[in-house]
């Protein structure tokens, strides 16, 4: 490798990390945690009796599990300026991915819901609990753990997935490393540092995932 590479490198690094320290992860973080509040509604709702709600939580599902996230994030930019509707591209962007996440996290949390024994209910109900009682003391506690490990890998993916916000001109990570590109006339080199950049966030996230999972007894040997 020459210098003049070698330089590109070094002058590159610090501009892409700081995109993904200042954009990517709080857009991510964003995102995920207003998803996982629509995941959880979501799930209720398809959990429970209420057939109009039920209807709509799962025709909400279907359609953002049945399109590619990529698709969401141009109609929500590009094609709801047509009726008026005009958002930034950070709104646009937090919008699109915490829609996604809520559809796919509720499919979590409604199987980690349906995998309490009935006896937990039970047992909840012979307390004088009434239902609501139940599952914000008993049930949704014990789901919760069982969730860990399919949130961390969705708050992964997600992080990977914030890349796409660069089609819609919002300047995260990979955004900034195609204007890098765009000066230095070097994407392979770029690209690749953006890729490792990516890859030691994902790294770590996962590190942190693997002690939140031993922390709430995941792994305990009982």
């Amino acid at each position: 490798m020459d210098d003049r590479k070698i330089q590109i490198l070094i002058d590159s690094f610090w501009p892409l990390l700081k995109a993904g320290v200042a954009f990517t992860i709080p857009l991510a973080l964003i995102s995920f945690a207003l998803g996982l509040i629509v995941a959880l509604a979501t799930a209720l709702v398809r959990l429970s009796n209420w057939k109009i709600p039920n209807l709509i939580a799962r025709f909400y599902v279907w359609v953002i599990r049945g399109t590619p996230l990529l698709v969401q994030l141009y109609i929500i930019f590009y094609g709801l300026p047509s009726i008026g509707v005009v958002l930034n591209p950070f709104l646009a962007a937090i919008i699109g991915f915490t829609l996604s996440v809520g559809a796919y996290n509720s499919e979590i949390f409604r199987a980690a819901i349906q995998s309490i024994p009935t006896g937990q209910w039970e047992a909840a109900s012979s307390l004088g609990m009434t239902r609501a009682q139940a599952l914000r003391r008993v049930i949704l506690p014990q789901a919760a753990r069982v969730s860990v490990p399919p949130l961390g890998n969705s708050f992964i993916s997600l992080v990977k997935d914030t890349s796409l916000a660069a089609t819609i001109t919002y300047i995260e990570m990979f955004r900034a490393s195609q204007q890098i590109t765009a000066t230095t006339y070097e994407p392979l080199l770029v690209y690749t540092e953006a890729g490792v950049i990516y890859l030691a966030f994902s790294s770590v996230l996962s590190a942190l995932q693997n002690y939140l999972e031993k922390r709430t007894g995941r792994h305990t040997v009982k």
